[in-house]
């Protein structure tokens, strides 16, 4: 059984994530390269916008949000744009050498183009493969039959707890967005995803008043604690396209969920059939 289970968690997350990272490369991925040329023209060019003083887009594929790394609450920021904003002052250089300084210390990171789509598109699939095992131990731990309808059901349920519950505090952001402590919004994201699904479990298969009473106060707490955010809200992006990234990435997380729910329910069934 154990065998089986992962097998069929490894290929239902690799066909399920390498869709997924194709429309990754047409949701949002042109999202955060918009993204990055505001990112990276604020600091550089006194408040110009991107386009103006020479802000040059790169020519590489950005990587994109996998749901995944919504643990971290940001995009996965990168080079994806070049800018041209030395003015020849002495408070221009000094900028232009603390921002080189800063780049340094991230330490490594994929270049523009193949490589950057490659590392993108082998975390969105590595991502999907957690979450098949992940859906596929649910079930088994809830005595279901694994078939297509059923892992649908849980698909959905898996989608509002990791997507809408944790999104309705911690919004998809794209780079140069405001955001609050990393390891506080990962605790708060963590928690909320958890508390939402043993919430959704407790209100759809326990019957007596208290559980389901129970359940609807487990699901709320996160939210009335409160996720973390910035003290100030301040960002280089545009709200049009915040709010467009917000929505885009929602939309994919659906999408990869179900994806993943109707490869876990189909290859499962074969396997039963052949056995």
């Amino acid at each position: 059984m154990l065998g089986r289970v992962l097998w069929v968690g490894l290929l239902a997350g690799l066909a399920a994530g390498l869709a997924t990272a194709v429309l990754q490369h047409v949701t949002t991925t042109p999202l955060i390269l918009v993204a990055e040329t505001y990112e990276t023209a604020a600091p550089h060019q006194h408040g110009a916008l991107p386009g103006q003083h020479g802000a040059l887009p790169g020519h590489g594929v950005a990587g994109a949000v996998v749901p995944g790394a919504v643990l971290a609450g940001r995009a996965l920021p990168d080079g994806a744009v070049r800018v041209a904003h030395n003015h020849g002052t002495p408070a221009a250089t000094a900028t232009d050498a603390s921002a080189a300084a800063a780049e340094a210390d991230e330490g490594w990171k994929p270049a523009d183009g193949w490589q950057r789509t490659a590392v993108t598109a082998l975390a969105t699939v590595l991502t999907s493969i957690g979450w098949a095992l992940v859906l596929i131990a649910g079930m088994l731990i809830a005595g279901d039959r694994i078939t297509v309808r059923n892992a649908i059901g849980w698909g959905a349920a898996a989608f509002a707890a990791t997507g809408l519950a944790t999104g309705l505090g911690l919004a998809p952001e794209l780079p140069g967005s405001a955001a609050g402590d990393l390891v506080a919004r990962q605790i708060w994201w963590i928690g909320t995803a958890a508390a939402s699904a043993a919430g959704l479990y407790g209100l759809l298969r326990l019957q007596s008043i208290g559980a389901r009473i129970g359940s609807l106060i487990l699901i709320a707490i996160p939210h009335l604690v409160g996720a973390p955010h910035p003290a100030k809200y301040e960002s280089t992006v545009p709200a049009e396209l915040a709010a467009h990234f917000a929505a885009s990435s929602l939309a994919l997380t659906a999408a990869m969920w179900m994806l993943i729910a109707c490869a876990v329910g189909m290859i499962w069934e074969r396997s039963a059939h052949r056995a």
